[in-house]
């Protein structure tokens, strides 16, 4: 599928975050994330940030109870919150753009407001980050030319 993810394979990755990774046969590990699915409190409100961001919608849309949108061979999955316990807090998604800086000018011209502007990490990705309207902690990042 045609989508705006990280493509690549683990080869690409800078060197130094692999350094502490224990060594694993092919075959033997976790070989890709298929999806992430994220609980919203407002379909149709978290639907209009994901495709302002420029997400392909395959299914699923602001009435629906679950869309799903492709990020390169993946899928980035939405699910209206059905009860009344508040949302657990978790960590974040990491989407590798081809243009980090380009993709922050997308985001501010949809009239959303990033956490801060790009920055070089010392990981070796540019990265940015930027809350959907649940909450959810986004990273659009890529790697540093060495």
């Amino acid at each position: 599928m045609a989508g705006g993810g990280y493509t690549g394979t683990m080869a690409t990755r800078p060197a130094n975050l692999d350094t502490d990774a224990p060594s694993v046969q092919p075959g033997a590990g976790v070989d890709a994330i298929s999806a992430v699915t994220l609980v919203t409190t407002d379909m149709a409100r978290a639907v209009r940030f994901y495709e302002a961001l420029g997400f392909r919608r395959l299914l699923g849309g602001p009435e629906a109870s679950f869309t799903s949108f492709a990020v390169g061979g993946n899928y980035l999955n939405l699910t209206a919150k059905t009860t009344a316990t508040p949302l657990p807090a978790w960590g974040r998604v990491i989407f590798y753009v081809p243009d980090v800086d380009a993709f922050y000018n997308r985001t501010t011209g949809a009239g959303l407001s990033p956490q801060f502007a790009p920055r070089n990490a010392e990981w070796g990705e540019r990265y940015f980050h930027l809350s959907d309207p649940d909450g959810h902690e986004l990273s659009f990042a890529h790697p540093l030319r060495g």
